[in-house]
């Protein structure tokens, strides 16, 4: 049992893909069905979990944001924000650039579809009703983008009449939406992976999908390299510093966030890599905890890259007017995404599904691949802080006034009240 405990969720993650190729062409039919069935409730409580999950993070994220918000720390939120955009931007642009040629065209217009797998599930769980008898409704109680909306409403509406009761309740209800992901979305992923390979597999599709995420890999962790360095040449430009050294001075925290896969938990490390930079302590201590919770830029490309792969192996659109509005949109959904391993592409699912127009399998994708490459993003998102520091720093020649020092106290108390329940790990 200890032993069971002890294997982290991506070991269990390749455990699963590694198990569902092996058995999906010798598995008998009705055990199949079996697996699938489970993939099919799974599928359908997350369809109805998601529109809850917006809600309940992004709201207090908001309303975070804005609590004794200086003028600093809205001008700290845009810079994190901006960053967070424009590296879903250059992945895009790379994923179009290099994976088109290989992948476009794949002929998986819905991934273990092709040649059929001879599985099907006992019964299905679905959102919308087409009058199959073996069929079970559980439609959400909101819809995906009426969530977003009314959490951005309620979480405006925060800021502005800062009613603590509300905001207790908004602040309560997360606690109950990341113990969801927590306890039980985040343990059932293992054995829906795993449904989702030995489906691929029996039709035939699994080493082709597995082959061509390879490369996505590859480009992925090269690309996370790459914000880095655009991220400290901007603010190297700004600092008047050697951008190489200062991602030097970045060190400890890159490989100290590789380890620990969380970005809360190497805050003392990134302050302290962070003024080695020339940073104030003041800055330092302002920026850095609030951006270990809203900017994710390692986070941003991992999910673009691999959503790119998903669409163009299904035949998805992927032309930059389709997708600029998912990038927008996810960019937000950084902010508010919980620290819990697999967190982000789980507050990312609801767009994936809504905007992308993504499948029980292709989510499936997306959640095992964001897992494979999750502690590489964590230290791509704490090392990026150190470069928003120092712009800040510059901005305020290493002063934050009154108000905003008050805000960042604030702040940090937000954060370190919540900790414990949103250890980002990007």
């Amino acid at each position: 049992m200890k032993l069971f405990r002890s294997i982290p969720l991506l070991g269990w993650i390749v455990i699963a893909i590694v198990l569902g190729i092996l058995l999906g062409p010798v598995m008998p039919a009705w055990l199949g069905g079996v697996f699938l069935t489970y993939n099919s409730i799974f599928s359908g409580f997350l369809g109805f979990a998601v529109p809850l999950i917006i809600l309940g993070l992004v709201t207090p994220a908001i309303a975070e944001l804005g609590t004794g918000a200086g003028k600093w720390l809205g001008i700290t939120a845009a810079i994190a924000y901006g960053s967070t955009v424009i590296a879903g931007l250059l992945a895009y642009g790379v994923s179009r650039w290099l994976f088109t040629a290989s992948m476009a065209g794949g002929g998986l217009r819905e991934l273990g579809d092709e040649g059929g797998s001879g599985f099907a599930p006992y019964f299905s769980v679905t959102a919308a009703p087409d009058g199959a008898a073996t069929e079970i409704v559980l439609s959400p109680v909101i819809d995906v983008m009426s969530a977003l909306v009314l959490a951005f409403v309620v979480g405006i509406g925060l800021t502005a009449f800062r009613s603590r009761v509300i905001f207790r309740g908004a602040v309560e209800f997360r606690t109950i939406i990341e113990s969801l992901i927590r306890r039980i979305i985040v343990p059932a992923l293992p054995l829906f992976i795993f449904g989702i390979f030995l489906d691929l597999s029996a039709s035939g599709a699994a080493l082709q999908v597995v082959g061509k995420f390879l490369l996505v890999v590859i480009v992925s962790f090269a690309l996370t390299l790459v914000v880095l360095l655009l991220q400290y040449s901007v603010a190297g430009a700004m600092s008047g510093s050697n951008p190489l050294r200062a991602l030097w001075n970045m060190r400890d925290a890159y490989f100290t966030a590789l380890g620990t896969s969380s970005s809360a938990a190497t805050i003392p490390v990134t302050l302290a890599s962070t003024k080695r930079n020339g940073v104030s302590d003041s800055v330092a201590g302002f920026v850095v905890p609030l951006c270990a919770t809203i900017h994710l830029s390692g986070s941003m490309v991992k999910i673009t890259c691999f959503s790119i792969a998903v669409l163009l192996l299904t035949g998805g659109d992927v032309s930059f007017g389709a997708y600029f509005p998912f990038i927008l949109m996810l960019g937000v959904m950084m902010i508010a995404a919980p620290g819990v391993p697999g967190g982000a592409i789980a507050a990312a699912a609801g767009l994936l599904v809504q905007m992308l127009g993504f499948g029980e399998a292709e989510v499936g994708l997306m959640f095992a691949a964001y897992i494979a490459l999750d502690s590489f993003g964590t230290a791509t998102n704490v090392t990026g802080d150190g470069a928003i520091a120092m712009i800040v720093n510059k901005l305020t020649r290493g002063r934050l006034g009154e108000q905003a020092q008050q805000g960042a106290d604030e702040e940090v108390e937000l954060i370190d009240g919540a900790v414990d329940q949103r250890h980002s790990l990007g």
